[in-house]
């Protein structure tokens, strides 16, 4: 289960630096983004039954990407909002795959959490949210209604910090407090993200301080790799897990991705009954496994008629 945004990504890809004032080639693309629905649609491209809450506006795109996310083989509850158009995402790609963003999040914070049915959340293993689903209105009262439904359904909750800049809005002591009110099972985070989060003590002390606010948390460090650590019977566990460098001019949702190849791979272990690192271990694999499978393949440009 997974509650957030279902969003268009407009993607600018020049083939050359911005110029001030004037045009230069490239392409614009129109894809569908959204952390939460990047994040349920590799969840059933990888086997599992996945479920996506989110809301769209009742316009063309919204439609378009309803459809988009149902043909990837995600069960979509989605709300389509009157009066607010589909959220958007503008990514301007830069060298080596970097992204700037600029949101127009629409309709994608419109969801309510009057609009959440305890029944779609019996069964499931593992709700999964982005930051963005615990901000906003009334997107941010939904999000923590997930929880609670989630809780009560004896699911598992997991949370990525996802983006730097609205996470810590309203400062780094708020958004150590959001997390506190999830108290997530597993934490996902780069390495800035955390950074941004704690003030800078993740780079000095290293991982372990994220513990407080989660008992896995995953630092995603790009090419680099990631860094998970764990409480395991008062012991603190900490490996890295590598990967190889994969050369991309568009690395958006790949992130996403592998927080989905990461859940699956730590919920079947769990089911399996390995111990907490040999899951842990296969799921840091797995999920730089489906990061790769995303750099690599990207998203099919989404038709809108």
């Amino acid at each position: 289960m997974v509650v957030g945004d279902l969003m268009l990504d407009v993607v600018l890809a020049p083939t050359r630096p911005l110029e001030t004032g004037t045009d230069v080639p490239g392409t614009v693309s129109l894809r569908q983004g959204g952390s939460a629905a990047n994040t349920a649609r590799w969840l059933a491209r990888l086997g599992a039954r996945a479920t996506l809450v989110a809301a769209v506006g009742r316009d063309p795109a919204g439609r378009a990407l309803v459809e988009s996310v149902r043909a990837d083989g995600v069960v979509a509850r989605v709300a389509r909002v009157a009066g607010a158009r589909t959220g958007r995402i503008g990514v301007v790609l830069g060298p080596g795959g970097e992204r700037s963003f600029v949101a127009d999040r629409g309709a994608a914070d419109r969801l309510r959490p009057d609009g959440l049915e305890a029944a779609w959340f019996r069964g499931a293993d593992a709700l999964h949210l982005p930051a963005y689903s615990l901000l906003g209105e009334p997107l941010g009262h939904a999000g923590r209604r997930a929880v609670d439904l989630a809780r009560a359904a004896g699911a598992a909750v997991s949370l990525d910090l996802a983006s730097i800049a609205p996470l810590v809005a309203g400062g780094r002591r708020a958004a150590v407090e959001l997390i506190g009110l999830v108290r997530p099972e597993i934490l996902f985070a780069t390495a800035a993200e955390a950074d941004a989060v704690l003030g800078g003590t993740v780079g000095r002390d290293g991982p372990h301080v994220l513990l407080e606010l989660a008992p896995v948390t995953v630092v995603k460090r790009g090419a680099e790799g990631a860094t998970v650590v764990a409480l395991e019977e008062g012991r603190r566990l900490r490996f890295e897990v590598a990967t190889a460098h994969v050369a991309t001019l568009d690395s958006t949702g790949a992130g996403d991705a592998f927080d989905a190849g990461f859940l699956l791979a730590w919920l079947t272990g769990r089911a399996a009954g390995l111990s907490l690192t040999a899951a842990l271990h296969r799921a840091a694999l797995a999920g730089h496994r489906a990061a790769a499978r995303q750099l690599i393949g990207g998203t099919a440009e989404l038709p809108i008629v």
